[in-house]
């Protein structure tokens, strides 16, 4: 016996553990069932609860079957309190955990039915006894959760042990033989002989025995702990069925760890060892389960078992009393099939685990099974579905088994054969009840004494079922007085409701027709009209009877007054009422003259003391005040408020001018409270520093700029920095109010710098120029930066530029957007742009009348009519004698730099520095190869940093450090020609291409005047270069072909080209294998000119 209490002691913690912890469900069931199993009396074994106390009054019966309805009954109760603790333990508490309701269906019907239920319910904490339920005590916060697991687990404990004994598979009977000895019994005479001889005593076998063949063939196949399906027989313990989980937590203990069990037979029905219903479809090694399909995906859903593997089991005979799906099962009563997620039949209504109808007793036990783990319901009221572990609805917040609730209250049917009194109507609040109470679930109230029913019903036609007529109710001599005062309050209520609709179209209150009505005391009156007839008269004997009664103790001795004559008048000193107060009283005091007097005068008494507790003691002024506002405080108030503010009226709606501010009055509160009222300045505190910061003599700041800045902060250090800003530009100083700043930036400059720089950039420079004067910020080259950086600068110059810039700068915005359309072109006279939609080469231009080519840009001549640019240029160098006297300087010239942006053309040579910038649209490129110029790459594996550009292999970048006789070389390999001879007529020794030149802080163009060398066709040698690569890049021509070997491996490091080096493979073959692929991945350039 003290090691079964050591057991039990162990088994408890451990158990009690699971339950105030997070833990799996799995690990609770399997502590509950080594508890359940323990050969201990429930005296014993249970000490929070009473259990033989409540299994011996809750089990009633004359036979076997009503002893086991009763323990049903009681194991159903079990669960619903098993529910309570289970909710009052979880981390997730419902949220009316503090409260049990005891009109609550559930709860009525299974803890409220049973004895004992309560008293569990007070071991969980539900001590405070309350009118509609019991409660936890208002100092109690949280749950003792130790407590709780205790009760819960002796509760689940019970349960499982009362299923297991309706089950017949409780491993110790003996415990309840002399609780319910009326189970036992019916089991002696059902295992009779049949000569039925009486049972002698000491023939009697102890059920905890090993039993024989013949009664070991008619125990149970199930597991005796869980109820599943028994996968092995233990002999040691009795020949007890166990299945898998129950087997390993059974036997770990050191006293049964050396039983050996064996196999139950194939043909048991091999079940889920989690619900005990459904058959296995899975085992899983890891964690030692035969799990069915739907047990399998919950149980291995959670994370630290979702990487177990499985192993797949054919399903054996499939079970005859559980459908196939999951997705439904079927009532025991009606056997209609519904969904996995209702709790009630659609049927007939019974919950989902009721026990079967005395009818279908005889049924076998399995067909009976019902799923016993819920993981949600549907409610039958709003068919929102809940989590299994809730009891009452997360939106309605009904019970879990409850109805639906009727829409209209019906009256009661006669009664009907087979229905009894299961279903009735309350006669005190028309509400159907379901259920057999005899109080009603809705007030509470008891259900009257059923009058007699006749002994015969006339059962009705099976051929044909008409609706029964309604038969017009007689007046019985004795009604009811209950159903009569009913009647006559459902009467009353429904004329007054009546009236008060009528009224309300009327434009009369609820308040007023029910006082009417009472006051009237004729039925036949129209409360509407009598109102309008009576209560004008009513209400002026109201104020008429106030005004002649004294409102206090010194109100009682008369008051003189002098006329004008000089004779002497006395004065009542009675409460002159207005109609809007007297209606009111009369309201309050339920249509009662007397009363409505005294309530007016306590009402008008107390609106007096509240004004003056606001400073008016003028008791005479103040009754004034509440009648003409109709006793409105509010109103009253107003009224005695305006004569002063009169004079405040009068200072605000006067044509003269407001006093300027004198920051030097004695009174600096005075000062403040002006800073405050006419500044709007924030707080009493802003004020003061307002003040203190214009009385500085060291800064003298204007009243306007200190008052921003008080309103922008409260510090003083960070106002003073505010108020002195210093202007990068010309260094004086000013308040951040008087600076201005661009978007694009952090400088801050004064207005006036900002309008002058503006200005300036506007009128002489370009709209590129138009940045930042201090960080010449932003980049405008970047077409993403420029419309968003003009659109917010077009809104600052708007205030500050005078009107002739202002429309300048839309000018000029203007053009900028035009270049970027492919028909808009440059005068090559005047440099005017304009839109051209014509196909026309010849173009004259609108501003100078002159024109030009369309085409080549060139001035239009007469000779090229009917000729192309190519031919016409050609017919130049052949018959105009100025043309091939400037040579090939002129040919430079004609070929000159393009703009790629604007397309405006420059007749400038390239020769020089590559950098070259639009003077139409600021446009930085390379006059070689047109790429741009830029500081911030776009090239993700460019590591150069600071001005520059990408430039091909081709672009005259490169291609103006090779000699000119390796570049006439190149060109006679592709059989092109070119000059080397003098033209006859120029100027001999001195280069005459014109170039752009940096002079100072401009930027002319001019002739080169460099030396010329003999062979190079009149030129300097840097132009020369430049003719000989413009007749490369003309034709097409690749450089790379005369690629030394380290010129070929710098450009393959500039372009990212990576071959590397097959073994034994020559430098020549290495290097010819390297041109061709650079040849091939690295095309030439695509904005490079080319011959058109």
């Amino acid at each position: 016996m003290d090691s079964l209490s050591a057991q039990l002691e162990e088994v408890r913690s451990r158990a009690e553990a699971f339950l105030s912890s997070p833990c799996s469900a799995h690990e609770v069931r399997a502590g509950v069932c080594a508890m359940a199993n323990l050969p201990l009396p429930l005296s014993a074994k249970y000490r929070e609860i009473s259990a033989e106390t409540m299994v011996k009054d809750n089990s009633s019966g004359n036979n076997k079957k009503e002893t086991i309805g009763s323990l049903q009954r009681l194991s159903t109760a079990l669960n619903i309190l098993e529910k309570y603790g289970s909710n009052l333990t979880s981390s997730n508490r419902p949220k009316f955990w503090r409260t049990v309701k005891h009109n609550n269906p559930v709860f009525r019907a299974t803890v409220d039915a049973i004895k004992g239920g309560r008293a569990v319910l007070s071991l969980y904490g539900y001590t405070n006894q309350q009118a509609d339920g019991l409660s936890f005590p208002e100092d109690v916060q949280e749950p003792d959760i130790q407590k709780v697991s205790s009760v819960t687990l002796e509760v689940m404990s019970l349960r499982m042990e009362l299923d297991m004994l309706i089950q017949e598979s409780h491993p110790h009977p003996e415990f309840f033989e002399p609780l319910v000895p009326s189970v036992f019994q019916q089991e002696e005479k059902l295992l009779a002989s049949p000569s039925d001889t009486p049972w002698k005593k000491e023939d009697k076998p102890m059920l905890a025995a090993t039993p024989s063949k013949a009664s070991s063939s008619t125990k149970p196949t199930g597991c005796s702990l869980c109820g599943g399906t028994a996968s092995v027989l233990c002999a040691p313990c009795g020949s007890i069925g166990f299945c898998e989980s129950c087997d390993l937590a059974f036997h770990r203990h050191p006293s049964r760890a050396t039983h050996k069990r064996s196999p139950t037979p194939a043909e048991r029905q091999d079940n889920c060892t989690i619900c005990g219903i459904f058959p296995v479809s899975a085992q899983c090694p890891v964690c030692v389960q035969r799990l069915c399909s739907e047990c399998d995906r919950l149980y291995h859903s959670h994370p630290a078992r979702a990487s177990h593997s499985r192993i797949a089991v054919a399903s054996a005979k499939p079970s005859k009393s559980i459908s196939a799906s999951l997705s439904s099962w079927q009532c025991v009563h009606c056997t209609t099939l519904n969904r996995m997620q209702e709790v009630l039949c659609g049927t007939c209504e019974r919950p989902r685990l009721a026990s079967t109808a005395p009818a279908a007793t005889s049924a076998p036990q399995e067909e009976l099974l019902q799923p016993s783990t819920i993981t949600e319901w549907q409610c039958k009221s709003c068919t929102v579905v809940n989590p299994g572990s809730s009891v009452l609805c997360e939106v309605c917040e009904r019970p879990r088994l409850a109805t639906r609730p009727p829409t209209t209250p019906s009256r009661p049917a006669a009664p009907t054969m087979g229905l009894g009194n299961s279903q009735w109507m309350c006669q005190f609040c028309t509400y159907a009840n379901h259920t057999p109470s005899s109080i009603c679930e809705m007030c509470d109230l008891p259900r009257p004494e059923p009058a007699p029913l006749p002994s015969k019903f006339r059962t009705p036609s099976p051929a044909r079922d008409f609706p029964q007529p309604p038969i017009k109710p007689r007046a019985t001599p004795s009604e009811d007085p209950d159903v009569k005062r009913q009647r006559l309050m459902k009467e009353e209520g429904l004329k007054l409701i009546q009236l008060i609709r009528e009224g309300e179209r009327k434009g009369v209150s609820p308040e007023e027709v029910y006082t009417g009505v009472c006051v009237s005391g004729d039925s036949s009156v129209v409360p509407c009209d009598w109102l309008k007839a009576q209560l004008p008269p009513l209400l002026d004997e109201i104020c008429t009877r106030a005004a002649s009664t004294a409102l206090g103790p010194r109100a009682l001795q008369p008051e003189s007054s002098e006329r004008t004559d000089g004779s002497q008048e006395q004065l009542s000193r009675g409460v002159q009422l207005s109609r809007a107060e007297a209606k009111r009283a009369w309201l309050t005091a339920g249509g009662d003259t007397e009363r409505a007097i005294k309530q007016a005068l306590r009402e008008r008494k107390a609106k007096v003391k509240e004004l003056s507790a606001l400073g008016f003691s003028d008791t005479a002024r103040c009754g004034e005040a509440l009648r003409l506002s109709g006793g409105e405080v509010k109103g009253a108030l107003a009224l005695l408020q305006r004569p002063l503010l009169e004079p405040f009226h009068q200072r605000m709606w006067s044509d003269q001018p407001e006093p300027s501010l004198n920051i030097h009055h004695p009174d600096k509160q005075r000062v403040c409270r002006r800073l405050l009222a006419v500044y709007d300045l924030p707080s009493w505190g802003r004020s003061e520093l307002a003040l203190s910061l214009l009385q500085d003599p060291a800064a003298p700041y204007t009243l306007e700029d200190v008052v921003q800045a008080v309103r922008e902060s409260h510090d003083r250090d960070f106002i003073r920095r505010v108020l002195a800003k210093e202007c990068p530009i010309c260094l004086s100083v000013f308040p951040h109010s008087k600076m201005q700043s661009l978007t694009s930036c952090q400088c801050s400059v004064c207005c006036g710098c900002f309008k002058q720089h503006f200005t300036i950039a506007v009128r002489d420079k370009h709209i590129r120029d138009m940045v930042c004067p201090v960080c010449w910020e932003p980049d405008i080259n970047d077409p993403e930066h420029l419309n968003s950086y003009f659109s917010t600068l077009d809104i600052q110059l708007r205030e500050c530029l005078e009107q002739d810039v202002y429309e300048l700068f839309h000018k000029k915005l203007t053009e900028q957007a035009l270049i970027k359309d492919p028909k808009f072109l440059w005068c090559s006279h005047c440099s005017y742009g304009f839109i051209y939609d014509g196909d026309q080469l010849k173009v004259t231009c609108f501003q100078c009348r002159n024109s030009f080519c369309a085409q080549c840009k060139k001035p239009w001549e007469s000779q090229h009519t009917g000729l192309s640019c190519e031919q016409f240029q050609s017919w130049k160098r052949e018959n105009d004698p100025e043309y091939q006297r400037q040579g090939l300087a002129g040919y430079l010239r004609d070929n000159g730099i393009t703009c790629p942006n604007c397309r405006f053309q420059y007749a400038l040579a390239r020769g020089g520095c590559m950098h070259f910038c639009c003077s139409q649209c600021r446009y930085q490129f390379c006059s070689g190869c047109n790429n741009p110029f830029h500081t911030t790459c776009s090239v993700i594996q460019c590591s150069v940093t600071g001005l520059h550009a990408h430039h091909p292999r081709d672009c005259l970048f490169y291609l103006r450090d090779w000699e000119p006789a390796r570049l006439q070389a190149l060109l006679q390999k592709e059989e092109v020609a070119f000059d080397t001879d003098t033209p006859p007529g120029t100027q001999a020794g001195l280069c005459g291409v014109i170039e752009q030149k940096d002079e100072g802080a401009q930027q002319t163009d001019s002739a080169c005047g460099a030396q010329t060398q003999p062979g190079q066709a009149g030129l300097c040698e840097k132009h020369y270069r430049e003719y000989l690569v413009s007749l490369i890049n003309g034709h097409s021509i690749d450089p790379a072909p005369l690629y030394n070997a380290n010129e070929l491996l710098l450009a393959c490091r500039r372009y990212q080209v990576e071959e590397p080096r097959v073994e034994s493979e020559d430098d020549r073959t290495y290097y010819s294998r390297l041109l061709k692929i650079l040849m091939d991945s690295e095309p030439l350039g695509d904005k490079v000119p080319r011959k058109k």
